[in-house]
Parts: structure tokens; sequence; C-alpha cells
């Protein structure tokens, strides 16, 4: 009850200080107050003005003297005010202000002629700064961006508010302005489609003004969940990075162990074994914090996008909202964060490179090592499939796609850019774009295979090249000797066996392709410092029969299920 009291008294003091045909106007609406309040710096609005004022607002604040509330009032009716403002309006002082109202009004707008308000503004309309001619609008400057912005609107000629008649007819017919001109971005008259612009597309504005807010809310949904998407990818990258810096700390535990057992000579190996692994570490968190910097920015730019939405769908002004949302409808460039992946563990294979430096020594060792990472590969196994659409005329493929052989005769098959034609080669129907993916081929004791990786852009027609520079990374066996990298030139592998089962092993992020021994669990070779800028395909080519001791043929091994994981980025 006192504060009740106090408000009424600064409501008392507030009123002796003005005319008293505006001590009971809402400074808002211009009109007799409904429902009036107090909020607490003292000065009264209707209930609905007030309210709807501060819903545009990102703060309470007071429309008067700018008096900011920390939180926003809890309002009731002024009770005590509304009896009197309910008096005043039966009363015949009423009825002689507004004759006054009626006789002035013409004056009243040449006093103020220069402060046009903006007819975007919903409710506490801002001073305009120009008007454009063929809106027929006049903006603030909140709501004039767009007309600096987009290439279209910037066309349009703009003027003095002052000097504008804010009248939405026609001016050559002098009839409301009800359709608008695609063509030429404008509204018209019934008239005017009857003749200047009897062969444009034109549209009833009230009618395709309703059917593009329908389209904006569905733009304003479309943003808000990639929003909600790039915030869940931004989780998961920190989370990878947490869970890495655990990782890297087992690493380097598990590398001093190692590391202990080289004596004097390893301990050498073993710093440079612990900056590499720091120096991998500061690699994926400065990644990371790239990734999180292109995820931030992208969520500005859709947050900046959805707010120019918000205001969009809040104008008044049929043709505004016409001219604005084509722009505002397409959405900003983004990055497809789908194909983005953070590992946590980055530092496979760092210790077995360490001890391969001293392999003659520690070869058992570093066999051992090389099996444990072959093991954990398999949680990156992916089911690769063949294409036949690839294959030359000189391979049978079998039904369930998983095995190639080569034949003594070339079939007639349909020709296509993406099939070879004279080399007997396919490809895998999977392509990879980002990620880790393994896989296993039985080669049996075949005498001659290629096994690997293409780029998608390789040469598929007459003899090719297999090599890094031609888009292949790949090894080899020719005429029952050992293997060979396709590195071009040729690297001759000394192993101490000859692999029945390879294992192919794709980090697409760290740039490498690498091959193991898939039964005895060893390291064969690695390609590494590679880039790739275009989709990856598992590559095959089970070789001519020579005279028959070359028939077997290559088979795609069948992983656990527990192991599978996506098949291809596509």
């Amino acid at each position: 009850m006192k504060h009740t009291l106090n408000m009424t008294t600064q409501t008392a003091l507030n009123m002796a200080s003005v005319p008293l045909e505006l001590q009971f106007r809402c400074c808002i609406c211009l009109d007799t107050f409904t429902d009036p309040v107090s909020i607490p710096c003292g000065h009264n609005f209707c209930m609905d003005c007030i309210e709807g004022f501060w819903d545009t607002k990102n703060q309470s604040q007071c429309p008067l003297c700018k008096e900011t509330f920390r939180t926003r009032p809890t309002l009731r009716i002024n009770r005590g005010f509304a009896d009197i403002v309910e008096i005043f309006n039966r009363s015949p002082i009423q009825d002689l202000i507004q004759e006054e109202d009626e006789g002035n009004h013409y004056s009243h707008q040449v006093i103020h002629a220069e402060d046009v308000p903006c007819d975007i503004c919903p409710r506490n309309k801002s001073t305009s700064v120009k008007s454009c001619l063929v809106c027929q609008t006049s903006y603030c400057d909140l709501h004039l961006t767009p007309h600096l912005r987009d290439a279209v609107l910037q066309r349009h000629r703009l003027t003095d508010p002052a000097t504008f008649s804010t009248s939405h007819l026609c001016r050559k017919h002098n009839k409301p302005l009800t359709m608008f001109c695609r063509k030429d971005q404008a509204p018209v008259c019934e008239d005017c489609t009857e003749r200047d612009h009897k062969q444009h597309n034109v549209v009833v504005i009230d009618k395709m003004s309703k059917k593009f807010k329908t389209r904006l809310r569905g733009s304003k949904t479309e943003i808000q969940q990639m929003i909600h998407e790039r915030l869940t990818k931004m989780e998961q990258m920190k989370n990878s990075v947490d869970l890495s810096k655990k990782i890297k700390e087992k690493e380097v535990l598990r590398s001093a162990k190692v590391c202990s057992l080289l004596i004097a000579t390893v301990e050498r190996h073993q710093a440079e074994l612990e900056e590499e692994l720091e120096k991998r570490q500061q690699e994926a968190e400065r990644r990371v914090e790239h990734l999180l910097g292109e995820l931030e920015q992208e969520i500005q730019d859709l947050q900046n996008r959805s707010n120019e939405l918000q205001h969009l769908e809040l104008t008044q002004n049929p043709v505004h909202l016409l001219q604005s949302f084509p722009s505002l409808s397409r959405l900003p460039s983004t990055k497809e964060w789908s194909a983005v992946t953070v590992h946590s563990d980055n530092f496979m294979g760092t210790v077995t490179k360490a001890v391969y430096k001293i392999v003659d020594l520690w070869q058992q060792l570093a066999d051992r090592l090389s099996a444990e990472e072959a093991e954990q590969m398999h949680q990156y196994a992916v089911d690769v499939t063949l294409d036949p659409d690839t294959a030359s005329g000189w391979l049978v493929v079998s039904p369930d796609r998983k095995k190639v052989h080569s034949q003594m005769k070339k079939d007639h098959v349909t020709d296509n850019p993406q099939r070879f034609d004279a080399c007997v080669c396919l490809l895998g129907k999977q392509s990879f774009k980002s990620g880790r993916r393994y896989w296993e081929v039985q080669v049996g004791d075949k005498t001659d295979w290629d096994l690997g990786l293409a780029r998608e852009s390789i040469n598929r027609k007459g003899a090719i090249s297999v090599s890094p520079n031609s888009g292949y990374w790949a090894i080899c066996r020719r005429r029952g000797g050992s293997l060979s990298a396709c590195a071009g030139p040729s690297v001759n592998l000394q192993l101490q066996e000859i692999p029945k089962k390879v294992g192919v092993f794709l980090d697409h992020d760290a740039g490498s392709v690498s091959f193991y021994d898939a039964d005895s669990k060893t390291h064969i070779y690695t390609y590494s410092g590679c880039s790739f800028s275009e989709p990856l395909y598992p590559y095959f080519n089970p070789c001519v029969q020579d005279n028959g001791k070359n028939m077997a043929p290559l088979i795609i091994c069948p992983l656990e299920e527990q192991y599978i994981t996506l098949e291809s980025d596509v």
C-alpha cells in the first residue's frame, strides 16, 4: 500500500507539470490511457503499450526518462488513476479537447514535419532519416540498413523524409498500391498492372506477404537448427581435446616404459618421442581452436541473420517485407560440418616410429608395438565393396561385390567415364573425405597385385602410372617377388615374410596411408605428409592371370560386426 501511495504522489507531481490535455494520454500510443499502470520511476503508460514496448527491447527501460530496471517490473493497473481517467473521458472537457485537436491537426503537422516517424518500427517509432521513393516508405537508421547493403535496394532513390509524402497511393493514378511488381521491385496499383506493368510479373501484396512470412518462419527454424548443431559440434570438439590430453599422458608414460628398455642409447629417442607427442597435441589443439573459431563465426553470422529475420517478421509494411526477405532468406555461407571430425587419439604410430629408428636392435619390440596398434585400427573398420561400374572388361566381380579376378577374354561392357578400359583395375564403391578408415584384403599366394587408395580424378583410360603424383597411394607385388611401395620411384620393402592378408589404414586428417600384415600385425609401409584435396576410393588391381599363375581373386575380408563403423562420406 505504501508503494502505491508513493507512485500516486509521483503521478500527481507529473500531472501538475504538463497541460491538462496531455495528462491523460499515453506517450506511446498518444491516446487516452487504457488500463493505466505506473512503473517504478513514476511514469504512467497503458499496460499493453508498456508491455509491448518492453517486448521489443533487450532490457526494461522507461521510454521517457530512460531509467533501466534490473528486472522487469510486475505491473498492476493503477485503479485510482484509472478512475480519474474514466471520469475525464465522460466529462465535456474531453469533447472540447478533441475538437481543439482536430482544429490544430494541420498546424501540428507543420510544426513537427521534420520528425517523420519510421514506417517499419512496430511500436516505439524512431525518427526516420531517409525515405525511399520506390518503396514509398520512411526508414530510421536501423531499418535503412538493407537499402545500404542489398545490391537491388541500393538502386532505389532515397530522399529527405521531411519532403517525402507518406501516402501509400499511386502518384500516377491516385489509387491504393495493392500490387507488387517483381520485375521492378516496386508497389503498383491496379491501373499500373493494366498499363505500364501489363507484361510484368505482378502479385497481390497481402497474399504474397503471407507466403513470405511463412517462408521467413521456416528460415528462422532452419537457422536455429543449424546453430544447435554447431553448438553440439563445439561441445564435442572441446570434449575431444580434453580426452586427447589424457591419452597423450598415457602415451608419454608408455613411451617412457619403452625407452627405459633401450638403456643409454635410447634416452635420446625418448626425449624426441615426448617432443613429438607434445607437438601433435599442440597441432591438435591449434586445429580445434581454428575449427572452434570458424564455428563461432558461423554461429555469429547465423545469429545475426536470425536477428535480421526477427526484425523483418515484426514489420508492418508488406512492401518492406517483400523487398528485404529475398536477400535475407539466403543463408550465410557455411561449412558442411558433418564431414569434419576431431579425434582424441592423435598419437597412434608415434611410439612405433621411435622404435623403428633402432629397428635392427629392437625388432622384436617394434613388432610387439606394431601389433598393439593394428588391434586399435579395427575400431575404424569400414565395410568396403567393389564398384562394378569402374571395373575393366578383363575383370569379373562377384555378386556380393567382395571378390574380383581377371579372365583370359575381355567382356564387352558399357563404357563410362568412371570405368578403366585397358588396365585390369577397379575402385571401391565407398569414398572418403575425412576421418580414419581401415579394411583388409586377402591376397593369398597371388604373385601379382596392387592395393591402396586412389583419388577421384585419376586417369582411367589407357595406360596408367601408379604413384602419388598420379593420385595413387598403393603397394604392389610383381612376379612372386617382394613387395614394393608405388612411390614413384618404387621403394622395395624388405619383409620377413610376404603377407597373405593386407590391412589398409587411411588417416585422412593426418594425411597418411598405412599398410599392415593383418595376420602378423606388423607394419609394412606408410605414405605420410600427403595432401588429400578430393575424395579417395579404395583401389584394387588383381593383375593378369600370367598363364594360370595368378588366377586367385582379391577378396575383401569380412570384419567383425562390432568393429564396423560408417561406410562412406557420401
